[in-house]
């Protein structure tokens, strides 16, 4: 990852460099003290308490500032043994980062026992329903992160993962009754009737746009009686008015035999697909053919890019996603996602499904990209970020430090004095 995309994400807390001033400003003060209270001790005893607080205090915040810095490397530039621990175990961090990872995300138990909570349609529901500027800091949050890691992770090597888990589900899920049980659905709901009236339309265009193939083919298939006796043409005119007229009728009436027969056939394929074992295994077999083909594999590719940049541009802008027709067809999916149980199940369901498939096939590979991807980062650029990240919280140590130091060194010299 480079310096700009490490950058993208900006953690560094407000007010760090302030907060280290004022750490080693205390330090200073605590010498200072310390220097004119051993001077002044002689005429004025009293002040072996404050010259306690302020040596104590002295080494409190040194032993801190030393182990604040060893952190992040070695403390005045000296090579002393077991400082500059996030330089010099950055390789380790990321390999101990990533097994952190596959330890408690990616082990299928652990995936489906934490999947089991987590109520994804719902929540993809209730997200889709949000209208523009309601939830903004959610929307915009959740939208910028989503952006941030499609654009920051390996594209490569993502797009592998997710092309790989795609290809690998497909093979390994039993397309044909899956198509059979659609047909079937689609049949018994008359959701096939629109694409058996689009697929006739289609028949008598193709029928009007070849309709000199047509006569050509009669033409050359007849004898040459009928080619005497000029019955070819009259042939193909009755050949292409009687498809005319048969198009035209399943058309117009629901009730055709021919258009019963088709459907007829349709019902028996859906019953074939989940029942017969031979039209199964020819289904598997072009299914397999399919998954080998080169061009899928482009097809694939593609889609994968398309949806990839799909995903950032919306997440970009999610405001212009919402409106307009496609915010209210997703507004739409958002209600029916929410209020239909048994669609939210199926997709809960689904989903657990797939991520623990993922898990348990490509783990492996999306914990070695974790660890790959840190030990490509450069050392100082990480170090400067992790220090930003939580300098705050670690100059607060080095005032705490001090402080306390000092509260323990003036009860010492209490104590030794009694």
């Amino acid at each position: 990852m480079t310096n700009g995309a490490l950058s993208r994400f900006n953690p560094a807390q407000p007010g760090a460099q302030g907060m280290k001033v004022v750490a080693t400003g205390l330090l200073v003060v605590m010498a200072a003290v310390f220097a004119a209270a051993r001077a002044f001790e002689p005429s004025y005893p009293w002040l072996g308490y404050v010259k306690a607080f302020a040596e104590a205090a002295m080494v409190g915040g040194l032993a801190d500032w030393f182990a604040v810095t060893a952190l992040f490397r070695h403390p005045l530039g000296l090579p002393i043994p077991h400082t500059a621990i996030i330089p010099r175990n950055k390789d380790r961090i990321g390999e101990a980062l990533a097994s952190f990872i596959r330890e408690n995300f990616l082990i299928p138990s652990v995936v489906a026992r934490r999947m089991q909570r987590l109520d994804i349609a719902g929540a993809a529901g209730r997200f889709l329903q949000t209208p523009a500027g309601e939830g903004t800091r959610i929307r915009a949050g959740a939208s910028r992160l989503i952006a941030d890691i499609f654009e920051s992770l390996d594209d490569e090597r993502l797009g592998g993962i997710v092309k790989g888990a795609i290809s690998t589900r497909l093979r390994s899920m039993e397309v044909s009754p899956l198509l059979g049980h659609a047909l079937a659905s689609a049949i018994n709901e008359d959701r096939h009737v629109p694409m058996l009236e689009a697929a006739i339309r289609w028949t008598a265009r193709a029928l009007d746009a070849n309709e000199q193939l047509i006569r050509d083919m009669v033409r050359k298939k007849a004898n040459w009686v009928l080619k005497l006796a000029g019955l070819d043409a009259k042939l193909a005119d009755a050949i292409i008015d009687g498809l005319r007229k048969l198009t035209a009728e399943m058309s117009t009436d629901s009730a055709h035999p021919v258009r019963l027969k088709i459907e007829e056939a349709l019902a028996q394929l859906a019953n074939d697909l989940q029942t017969r074992p031979e039209t199964r295994e020819r289904v598997e077999a072009i299914k397999e053919q399919l998954l080998d083909n080169k061009s899928v594999g482009l097809w694939l590719d593609t889609l994968w890019q398309k949806g990839r940049e799909a995903i950032i541009r919306a997440a970009r802008n999610p405001d212009a996603v919402m409106a307009g027709k496609l915010g209210e067809v997703l507004k739409s999916m958002g209600g029916t996602l929410e209020k239909d149980a048994r669609i939210r199940a199926a997709i809960n369901q689904f989903a657990r499904r797939a991520v623990v498939g993922m898990a348990a096939s490509y783990g492996g590979s999306i914990v070695k990209l974790v660890s790959e991807t840190v030990r490509g980062w450069d050392a100082q650029t990480v170090t400067n970020r992790l220090e930003a990240a939580v300098g705050r919280d670690l100059q607060y140590i080095r005032i705490n430090g001090t402080l306390v130091g000092g509260m323990v060194g003036l009860v010492l010299h209490l104590l030794d004095t009694l």
